[in-house]
């Protein structure tokens, strides 16, 4: 009998590090945890189009075209606040005050996560990393507590580029790892956290 497909049965753990590229070689700095993460979802775009050969009156060939960009969609429970500084590059306080201004610096990051698989009954965890994104506005919304507690969550989007390195990765993807604690310790370790 063939082995089951594997099927995508959670997300968690997200991380961001701050990006730089020195003659083609990424490092990262600053990683530390985003928030807790509820879901995910990337959305890559192909440059071109898909530029089909035909013979005998079918497609025979085709060409898909090459990334060219895309969406990294999130939903958490709430950024932590260093993460907030950091993704958005917000500058000091001034006394209680962090400022979303003309300061702003939003520098490339490398995010990662963790996604959970399950396959023939046995569970795995992948590690997801995507080497350069650089977060867009931060969205808010927020109602008022009735009767019961509403859950609330925050979305995040990212626009993902590719890395300055010699392939220009724009995503990369680990062998399945026994436990989550083996994933997130290879998040760990590409964005520099002890």
């Amino acid at each position: 009998m063939a082995a089951a497909g594997k099927v995508l049965t959670g997300f968690s753990l997200p991380y961001v590090a701050l990006y730089a590229e020195s003659n083609g070689t990424i490092t990262y700095s600053s990683g530390q945890k985003l928030a807790r993460g509820v879901d995910m979802t990337i959305t890559p775009e192909s440059g071109g189009d898909d530029n089909i050969f035909y013979a005998d009156n079918q497609s025979a060939e085709s060409a898909s075209g090459a990334f060219a960009g895309g969406t990294l969609s999130l939903t958490v429970d709430g950024l932590l606040d260093t993460a907030e500084k950091l993704v958005y590059g917000l500058p000091a306080a001034s006394g209680d005050w962090y400022s979303y201004n003309d300061d702003q610096a939003v520098p490339y990051v490398g995010f990662g996560a963790i996604a959970r698989y399950m396959s023939d009954g046995v569970t795995t965890y992948t590690a997801i990393v995507l080497p350069k994104v650089r977060f867009n506005a931060l969205e808010l919304s927020a109602a008022t507590q009735e009767d019961e507690i509403d859950w609330q969550t925050q979305a995040l989007e990212a626009t993902i580029f590719r890395a300055d390195d010699a392939k220009h990765n724009w995503k990369k993807i680990s062998a399945p790892q026994a436990s989550e604690a083996d994933a997130e310790a290879l998040i760990k370790t590409m964005f520099s956290i002890l």
